[in-house]
């Protein structure tokens, strides 16, 4: 007779073992139509699926944000099913949902193409209206590998052969199709919907190994209604347009090429950026008590073995060795990050309580090999730089750290522009160094922080960093995509590893403990995340050019080189136009290279010292005297925190 405790604390008694179904019927008509699957003690469920015990459960509805997931799980078993409809002779192998879609990878002679949406996007809205019900069943293992043996299907009886031996095997079937999965599932096809489009073909070796088939990947979108689908379009729509790698080109501001993969080549109007968002990282870290170092990117491989660094990450390093005699066998690695170096400078000389918190900051050049499939533009790249910071404290000062880091990191994020984030906690890995004890103790601290803080996270399981857990920043940009940029790690780890040590008001000698911390994460990504946050279109005071001083008449041209030159002494990135173009030609060139401010110049200007100024890609202008256009400029284009 199980007992089923309702989200609301009611209990409802049955005689005997009883389905979600039946539950769901017994609360009401209503609920029993929009249930999509159940939580049962925490684990989501199949709502066909029978309790027998006592349990807490509540019901998943399309209004949920699981539902999500299963809307997206479900649909890749319905393109699958078209897929082998319309193509006879096509394997399957896995079709997971990801986060805004799904995809499905097959195993084809000829690789899919766009062209196939059409008929495969039909086959899948018939299969949606037939309406045929997800059943599940359990079965041997030997009788699965004899099941898609028959049916061809070599990469599922592959998976079969490698789960677990006491991994309990499901099949899931729609009408006559039938699929290995583990579900959940809603109760049919039809509870899909039609908000579904499928959105591109990649290529996708099986099980990522590029020794094994090379397979034809689609990838699709599923929302729960047309409204969410229209929405996600057109944030694509609108995220392409604002791609940093087009902007990048159009604004002259870097550019890569296959001499250095996944390397920037910065031009000036780039590199002008990056060193606006350098000084002022810089400055908002002198203000806030950190020391700047500097430490070496080649650095001997002990140092990365004593840290731990060498066995987590050594195939993502750059390895250089020489053919010095007196240094043969000496292997190096550019460092993937900073860490162990600080550690080194902490250890020069007898460190005392005195000194903590200790705050080390560095700019820190990074290498590390990501294949070539996974760089994105300047976002994911092989060489990159951090802004990154340590803090050595003891391990009462960790609280009060961290409150002073996340009031840096909000107010940083709110200058460029990101009002919003979330924090997530990343928690222990079930690799990792340290034993559990340190770990709990770790994980109890930033806890703890973070209610000092008034820090509400969402929890992020198994997602921390080898030597201690984490938060992760995220922040939201104006299309409402999510970015994770800033972290902070509390560490008991490395301080012991790497043998760092300080003198305590008592005379002993103890482990610091060490806050990892950054807020951009790194100046390469970031800096591509505010190309695209702001479609190019800095505030004045980012810009890489800000003002373009524009001449109507040759008679103005000399004028203009003035007036440029005098903004330039008054601290503005500003440049003279003077070619021989009309004004309209010369305000579209303008409006291209995103310059916030154009100053137009024409021979009345010249004659009364005035200047015509226009805020780009507007046509709004007002006439000013030269001397209260600069100025009023020079204060609009003052960092935020400078004009504070």
């Amino acid at each position: 007779m199980p007992a089923i405790t309702l989200p609301d604390g009611s209990v409802r008694h049955f005689d005997a073992p009883v389905t979600g179904t039946t539950v769901a019927a017994s609360i009401g008509p209503g609920l029993a139509k929009a249930a999509l699957a159940m939580v049962v003690d925490g684990k989501q469920k199949d709502l066909s699926e029978e309790i027998a015990a006592d349990a807490a459960l509540r019901f998943i509805t399309r209004k949920d944000p699981e539902a999500l997931d299963f809307i997206r799980h479900d649909t890749a078993h319905v393109l699958a099913e078209a897929v082998q409809e319309l193509f006879p002779g096509t394997q399957v192998t896995i079709g997971p949902s990801i986060e805004n879609g799904f995809y499905y990878d097959f195993a084809r002679n000829e690789p899919f193409k766009p062209e196939d949406f059409p008929a495969i996007e039909a086959k899948m809205r018939e299969i949606i209206a037939r309406n045929a019900p997800f059943k599940r069943q359990v079965v041997s293992r030997e009788d699965a590998i004899a099941l898609f043996e028959a049916k061809g299907e070599r990469f599922k009886v592959e998976l079969i052969r490698d789960l677990p031996e006491d991994q309990e095997i499901s099949l899931y079937s729609q009408g006559e199709w039938t699929d290995l999965c583990r579900g959940p599932h809603m109760p049919g096809t039809g509870n899909i919907g039609s908000a579904f489009k499928l959105m591109k073909v990649a290529g996708a070796y099986w099980r990522g190994d590029h020794r094994n088939p090379m397979l034809s990947r689609i990838y699709g979108t599923a929302w729960r209604d047309q409204k969410e689908l229209d929405a996600y379009l057109l944030q694509l729509e609108e995220a392409e347009k604002r791609d940093h790698r087009k902007i990048g080109r159009e604004m002259h501001l870097f550019h890569m090429q296959e001499e250095a993969v996944g390397n920037v080549f910065w031009h000036p109007s780039g590199w002008k950026l990056y060193r606006v968002l350098e000084d002022y990282m810089r400055r908002r870290l002198d203000a806030s008590g950190y020391q700047e170092v500097k430490t070496p990117q080649l650095v001997d491989r002990r140092l990365w073995e004593a840290s731990g660094h060498w066995e987590k990450f050594r195939q993502n390093m750059f390895i250089a060795s020489v053919e010095d005699k007196e240094e043969a066998g000496r292997v190096s690695a550019l460092k993937p990050m900073n860490c162990p170096c600080h550690v080194q400078i902490f250890n020069q000389g007898i460190r005392s309580y005195r000194e903590l918190p200790l705050r080390m900051a560095e700019f820190g050049a990074c290498h590390r090999y990501e294949p070539s499939g996974a760089l994105h533009g300047i976002m994911r790249v092989r060489a990159f730089t951090q802004d990154d910071a340590h803090i050595f404290c003891e391990e009462d000062q960790i609280a009060a750290e961290t409150v002073k880091f996340v009031a840096l990191l909000s107010s940083i994020y709110q200058d460029l522009g990101f009002p919003e984030f979330r924090v997530k906690f990343s928690d222990r890995p079930e690799t990792r160094a340290g034993d559990d004890e340190t770990w709990d103790r770790a994980e109890g601290a930033l806890k703890d922080a973070c209610a000092e803080a008034g820090v509400e996270f969402e929890l992020n399981p198994g997602e921390g960093a080898f030597y201690g857990p984490k938060l992760e920043f995220v922040l939201r940009d104006a299309i409402g995509r999510d970015w994770q940029c800033g972290t902070l790690q509390v560490d008991f780890v490395l301080p012991q590893r790497l043998d760092a040590e300080y003198t305590a008001e008592d005379g002993a000698r103890r482990r610091p403990v060490m806050l990892h911390r950054a807020i951009l994460g790194s100046f390469e990504r970031f800096i591509g995340i505010l190309i695209e946050q702001y479609a190019g279109r800095f505030p004045l005071w980012l810009a890489p050019r800000q003002v373009a001083v524009a001449s109507i008449v040759d008679d103005a041209s000399p004028y203009a080189a003035e007036v440029a030159e005098l903004m330039r002494k008054h601290g503005l990135r500003a440049e003279a136009d003077t070619r021989n173009e009309k004004i309209n030609r010369k305000v579209v060139d303008h409006i291209d290279a995103r310059i916030p401010i154009l100053a137009v110049a024409g021979r009345r200007e010249a004659e009364e010292r005035t200047i015509v100024l226009r805020r780009l890609p507007g046509r709004e202008q007002e006439t000013l005297p030269l001397e209260e256009a600069i100025a009023r400029l020079a204060a609009e284009a003052t960092p935020p925190d400078l004009a504070r």
